[in-house]
């Protein structure tokens, strides 16, 4: 997949921030539950490869630990101090990356962080003609110019100079995508001077860019957050609930917008989004880390919003999007940390008791998850979202009947189903499913199918049951298909395509598939004993032992993995290939 210019810029700069020399030795690791435990390394390369290791493995604390021995190794070591700078700052470990910084100042691989880092510092003092020369860095990619730019602007309004800050921001030259970006922070300085008027224009004209917005929709969700506040606070309330509601049509099913609409229908009063160049220089941060934060970016977006955090430590967005990160790392205590950090009154507070409850279940407390997400659907009984998690949960739980009476009280809440609430049939069709009721499963995903007729994941479940089932091949086949096609690179439909045919008898076309989906996802144990049976039934047995070997090394569920080392004993017999021949038969 092409990178976008934020993502591509941001990648390189860390890939070469992050690089050390090639070390021969192994490191020496210790694991307990899964999680890397610092240990004594005799040696240099012991301790940096170890570092390199945890830090592969989103283990920063561990990373830092041994980064500190291999400097004790080789107190002089640069690329080490840039390693343990960058990890420290990552892990949030502001105030002890400090001195790093200043030692690292006048370097220019590293400055575009240690300079920065130094910068956030002098701001968060209200230090600000000192943070302007350590923004002015020598190195400087594309993203760089853009997050220097506008915290040097903040450092100039805070010296109480807004008009000269607002003229920077004109004068910051950069690709189309900077426009989003120097707009928004014009409005917020426009708005914190008091200048009404050129606030309102900078404002309206954000909200026009939709095309920034589609690139970067956290920030676009930001913008109608600080422009609704603007309104409310100059007398134009109505303005402000047009365009919290006009907002929807960019930006569906964010939470946090709604909870503003609740309360200015209740009367209430928004606050400023940013008040203080402190909070403003935060912001920049913020929207640029959300706007790199997009699949195998997550760890370069948890450093930009880290290093937002000494100036605003309880932005409510900021914890937010760092327990989203953490979640999406798999680090579901970590996530639990940053979402219990939400304030109780902001508007992200709902959102993130919803993904508490979730990531409760992802540390196998799936008692407490039920309970926590039971009391937040209390609450508020027409938030469906509240019944997908809880159903998810008690799924995860194989509670499929209590599952599939959660999806019904949501269908029922619903009423008149909108494209939106595909998802809640499609989860009540596979809690049926599970269930063995198929007359009730089928009309779910026959309706979800109908509100959203391309959903792939809904093809793909209900043609993979109809094959599993021998009914409706044709039309069965022709849904794997569709979902293969509009989503290829998904290593899991496509096994489900190269399944179907192997259910139908079709060898030779289920291993072309099937070895498609271990490319995919060659990690996954379903899919490596997919492909070992499909080359047994096309003659290839010795590859067919091979796929099994690969199969059990990927740690199936203790129930499969007895099947499979069955058939490493003894294949599969003739037996085994009945139904599928029946079903070619047929």
């Amino acid at each position: 997949m092409r990178r976008s210019p934020i993502y591509g810029s941001l990648y390189g700069l860390l890939l070469a921030a992050l690089a050390g020399v090639a070390l021969p030795a192994p490191a020496a690791l210790a694991r307990t539950n899964d999680a890397l435990v610092p240990i004594r390394t005799g040696s240099f390369a012991g301790a940096y490869l170890a570092g390199r290791v945890a830090e592969g493995d989103n283990d920063l604390n561990a990373a830092v630990a041994y980064y500190r021995q291999a400097l004790a190794f080789d107190p002089a070591n640069q690329p080490m101090k840039q390693n343990l700078l960058i990890a420290l700052l990552t892990d949030g470990k502001f105030k002890d990356a400090l001195p790093l910084a200043e030692e690292l100042k006048n370097v220019p691989e590293i400055e575009r962080f240690s300079r920065v880092t130094l910068a956030i510092d002098a701001i968060s003092r209200k230090q600000y003609r000192k943070a302007g020369p350590l923004l002015m860095l020598s190195l400087q990619s594309d993203m760089d110019r853009l997050s220097s730019g506008l915290m040097s602007a903040w450092a100039i309004f805070g010296e109480g100079k807004p008009k000269d800050a607002l003229d920077a921001l004109d004068k910051l030259q950069g690709p189309e995508w900077y426009n989003l970006f120097k707009t928004y922070n014009a409005a917020l300085i426009a708005d914190a001077s008091g200048d009404k008027q050129a606030a309102r224009d900078f404002y309206q004209q954000a909200i026009d860019d939709r095309s920034g917005g589609g690139a970067a929709p956290d920030t676009y969700e930001r913008i109608v957050e600080a422009y609704s506040s603007f309104m409310t606070r100059n007398g134009d309330r109505q303005g402000a609930i047009d365009l919290l509601d006009k907002s929807t049509e960019l930006l569906s099913g964010r939470l946090a917008l709604r909870e503003l609409r609740a309360k200015l229908d209740s009367g209430g009063k928004l606050k400023p989004l940013v008040a203080t160049p402190q909070q403003g220089a935060a912001e920049v941060l913020y929207t640029l880390g959300t706007a790199i934060n997009r699949g195998g970016a997550e760890a370069f977006a948890k450093l930009y919003l880290q290093m937002s955090l000494p100036l605003r430590p309880d932005n409510d967005a900021t914890l937010f999007q760092l327990g989203d990160i953490a979640a999406k790392l798999q680090q579901p205590e970590k996530a639990i940390e940053y979402y219990s950090r939400v304030p109780k009154n902001s508007v992200y507070r709902r959102d993130a008791e919803m993904q508490l409850g979730l990531n409760l279940a992802e540390t196998d407390k799936t008692d407490d998850a039920i309970k926590h997400l039971k009391a937040l659907l209390d609450q508020d009984k027409t938030d469906i979202r509240s019944y997908l998690a809880l159903g998810g949960v008690y799924a995860q739980k194989k509670d499929f009947r209590n599952a599939a009476d959660t999806y019904d009280a949501a269908v029922k809440t619903i009423g008149t189903p909108t494209r939106d609430d595909w998802a809640v049939f499609y989860q009540r069709g596979i809690a049926y499913e599970r269930l063995k009721e198929w007359d009730k499963a089928e009309p779910s995903f026959r309706e979800a199918l109908a509100l959203y007729p391309e959903q792939p994941q809904v093809l793909n479940y209900l043609g993979y049951s109809w094959v599993d089932m021998n009914t409706n091949l044709d039309e069965a086949l022709n849904m794997i298909r569709k979902a293969v096609e509009l989503r290829p690179q998904d290593g899991y439909i496509v096994d489900s395509l190269g399944w179907a045919y192997y259910r139908l008898g079709r060898y030779d076309e289920a291993v072309t598939e099937l070895e498609k989906a271990v490319k995919l996802r060659p990690e996954d144990a379903t899919i490596n004993d997919h492909l070992g049976d499909a080359y047994w039934r096309a003659g290839r047995k010795l590859e067919a032992t091979f796929q099994w070997n690969h199969a059990v090394a990927a740690k199936p569920e203790p129930e499969e993995l007895a099947k499979i080392e069955e058939k490493l004993k003894n294949g599969l017999s003739a037996d085994a290939g009945k139904a599928a021949e029946a079903a070619k038969g047929g």
